[in-house]
């Protein structure tokens, strides 16, 4: 199967060119954000516990880990796969539209930038990364779809009918291993963690959805290095592994020790002072308990007259 005939640049509008990896990384980023906004508001998730953040401290978050993505993406990808690139051309460094960022580097960055800011802000830097992991396969998803698109990191060859033959790669067709990371990194991972904050409802206890995150990406991604072409001017390290994988092997390890630490009682963010228990997102305003009140059960003294009018118990005073 030939490959299709993208464009990487989207559209040219003079001089700069808009191109669908940077569109991409928008759009993850965005959703990330919306999402995680619509968690916090949506109370019953939390179950009866305080959500870890407002809107406005979301805000303010998206942007320190929109830099930390930048930053640590494209540090990680020269540190971990282009070494050489420092002193052959450091320019190109500055040039992450030409392919080249890291997930493993743009998830330590963003740890770091969770630290800094869980201190800044005095909110528990586990909790904050339960409401961080559910957001990220959005940018995985994405990400994963330009990189396709730009004709970058290709799978291994391969006879399987939907094999494709990359322009950059050579005759032969090769798996189309972005397309597997974005269904598995992307639509797999996010139902997994949507189900740990919907369904399980996880969110308060501490550091299970972290610890999902964790040991699933991994596991996925050390799958796919299977089927995907290491990069080029890598070692051959000892059986069979490649740098995905060993970048990969820690994050299941901790993930399975966030997962063993969310199971212990201490784990489980304390009760807020008052408890939300009515529509999503709004405090349950319903006055219970109060018995019904008919003109059988009211009876008023006819002899003396009314001097005032106290509040009636079911109207709001105020």
């Amino acid at each position: 199967m030939p490959f299709p005939n993208f464009d990487p640049v989207l559209i040219h509008i003079g001089p700069i060119a808009i191109r669908w990896y940077a569109l991409a990384y928008i759009a993850g980023i965005i959703l990330a954000w919306r999402y995680a906004v619509a968690m916090c508001r949506n109370l019953k998730l939390w179950r009866g516990t305080a959500p870890i953040a407002t809107d406005r401290e979301i805000d303010d978050l998206v942007l320190w880990i929109t830099l930390a993505i930048l930053v640590g993406g494209r540090l990680g990808s020269i540190l971990f796969y282009s070494t050489d690139l420092i002193w052959t051309d450091p320019l190109e460094i500055l040039k992450p539209w030409h392919g080249g960022m890291s997930f493993h580097g743009a998830l330590i960055a963003v740890v770091i930038a969770l630290f800094w800011y869980s201190r800044v802000h005095k909110i528990n830097v586990v909790r904050l990364g339960d409401l961080t992991a559910p957001c990220v396969p959005f940018g995985l998803f994405f990400g994963r779809l330009a990189n396709f698109i730009n004709g970058e990191l290709w799978g291994r060859p391969t006879t399987l009918p939907w094999g494709i033959i990359f322009p950059r790669a050579g005759p032969g067709p090769r798996h189309p291993s972005e397309l597997y990371e974005a269904g598995l990194e992307g639509i797999a991972l996010f139902l997994i963690l949507r189900y740990g904050t919907h369904a399980a409802r996880l969110l308060p206890r501490r550091g299970a959805l972290t610890g999902l995150f964790l040991t699933f990406y991994g596991l996925f991604r050390i799958s796919l290095e299977n089927v995907r072409e290491p990069d080029r001017g890598m070692p051959n390290f000892p059986f069979g592994l490649t740098m995905g994988m060993i970048l990969s092997i820690p994050m299941v390890i901790a993930g399975l020790a966030f997962l063993y630490a969310s199971t212990r009682p201490g784990a489980l963010a304390p009760q807020a002072p008052v408890i939300a228990d009515g529509a999503e997102g709004e405090p349950d305003t319903t006055l219970k308990d109060v018995p019904e009140v008919t003109a059988d059960t009211v009876q008023i003294p006819m002899a003396e007259p009314l001097q005032s009018e106290a509040p009636s118990p079911h109207e709001p005073e105020g």
